[in-house]
């Protein structure tokens, strides 16, 4: 290796490099086998950086971001090399990839990527993991999680392969819904049929045997406690960096937060001793509009016309309280992430009785057995369902707040530490309306 004094830096753009053929992968990819799914030694960075040497110089191209050619040509040359359906063909170079961002992903970057000049290559979506999402996700067990949900229950994405810091994931031909959509009735009631379905999935299926580990009293070790539990020290230390002001560490503290939040489940644990627990089952615990598509190519003839709902983005699904995770569904009408404030919830624009009400209506039909109608029964035992779950979403709601108050800290973590001003999404001020908004639900259930 030549010594530090013989590099000479050069910083370029792309189009000022050398006799350097930008259309190339620089090295050959090596892959392995990896929790049942083939893995790329190499890494994608959407702000991007690319390194290579020539004639004695060290170049560092600049290439800015996920739109450079550089960023192109190494996606395609992970893409050969998982052996993606339809990506293998010679025609297809980087100069003809078309790659469009998507918006409303906060813990990844979200992308589709196609090469719409070729025939039958397959539009792709392609996920790169967030810098700080590592503390927040097992990224072994979900993927274990996403096979066995789309192999076995037919849920979610086929993953055709991962690579260091992401994963190329199968393409829905579909339309993302936006916060408006959540209020249309008919849009509603196939939510709640989706997560109806979702949550008859058997917990031990995904999650494996019940062990004496997983166990809390007599069902699974709930998600939302973990992830509070497992959450707070990666929070603690981004609220210690220097740059946080004062102001930030008071609204957010973390001493103050998880003794109202020890005390809000030992009251949830009293309520349920008395008026009888929330069924545990398996949840998504993240249905915002984001992770919500419309399908618009055809449905088989036979398929249920809610099935034009898909939910995607598992990466938080876990056991939990039925009503957890139709709370924190209801706690995404009250965000748009598409607005100039994304980081902000409008507890005005939570939904009615008479919304919630239309939605738990299509969650009981949808959870019933098969043979079972819902006409068939007592309109009284009908709407006194409605009512123990909406009870139980009260119960349930301040979890979702508490949760994510603690993940937006951590989220933080990334933009704190380069100094960004105005970052992209404001973590903890999205953490900051999170935690008043689990004070104040407290507050109204008589916790405080």
């Amino acid at each position: 290796m030549s010594s530090s004094s013989s590099l000479r830096g050069l910083v370029l753009s792309p189009s000022k490099t050398p006799n350097v053929s930008l259309s190339q992968p620089k090295v050959a990819i090596g892959v392995e086998f990896v929790d049942g799914l083939t893995h790329a030694k190499a890494k994608l960075h959407a702000r991007y950086t690319s390194c290579l040497f020539s004639a004695g110089f060290f170049i560092i191209l600049l290439a800015g971001s996920y739109k450079s050619i550089d960023f192109a040509r190494d996606l395609l040359a992970i893409l050969v090399a998982l052996r993606v359906p339809g990506w293998h063909k010679t025609q297809v170079t980087p100069e003809l990839l078309s790659i469009r961002r998507v918006s409303g992903a906060l813990t990844n970057a979200i992308f589709f990527v196609s090469c719409p000049t070729v025939a039958l290559v397959p539009t792709l979506l392609l996920r790169i993991y967030g810098p700080s999402s590592g503390s927040l996700v097992s990224r072994s067990r979900e993927l274990r999680m996403l096979h066995i949900l789309s192999s076995r229950c037919h849920f979610g994405p086929r993953v055709y392969g991962t690579f260091t810091n992401g994963r190329i994931e199968e393409y829905f031909e579909s339309v993302t819904l936006v916060s408006s959509d959540l209020r249309d009735r008919k849009t509603s009631q196939w939510i709640a049929s989706r997560m109806a379905e979702l949550h008859s999935v058997d917990v031990s299926v995904v999650e494996g045997p019940l062990t004496v580990s997983a166990l809390e009293g007599k069902s699974w070790e709930i998600g939302v406690k973990k992830n509070v539990k497992a959450w707070m020290p990666a929070a603690r230390e981004v609220l210690g960096l220097p740059c946080v002001s004062e102001a930030t560490r008071q609204a957010l503290n973390m001493d103050r937060f998880y003794e109202l939040w020890m005390r809000y489940l030992r009251w949830v644990s009293h309520v349920e001793k008395v008026e009888g627990g929330c069924r545990r089952v398996f949840a998504h615990n993240d249905t915002q509009c984001g992770n919500i598509l419309r399908l618009t190519s055809p449905l088989r003839h036979d398929a249920p016309e809610h099935h034009q709902i898909v939910v995607v983005d598992f990466e938080y699904a876990s056991p939990n309280p039925v009503a957890f995770d139709i709370a924190n569904h209801f706690h995404e009408w009250t965000a748009d992430y598409h607005s100039s404030t994304p980081h902000l919830l409008d507890p005005i624009r939570y939904p009615t009785m008479e919304e919630r009400r239309n939605f738990y209506r299509a969650y009981i039909a949808h959870s019933r057995p098969i043979d079972t109608c819902a006409s068939s029964l007592p309109t009284s035992r009908s709407e006194a369902e409605v009512f123990q779950l909406e009870r139980q979403v009260r119960i349930w709601s301040p979890a979702s707040h508490g949760m994510w108050t603690v993940w937006g800290i951590v989220q933080a973590q990334d933009s704190l530490e380069r100094g960004e001003l105005k970052p992209e999404f404001d973590y903890l001020a999205y953490a900051t309306c999170r935690m008043e908004g689990f004070i104040r639900e407290l507050t109204e259930l008589g916790v405080l």
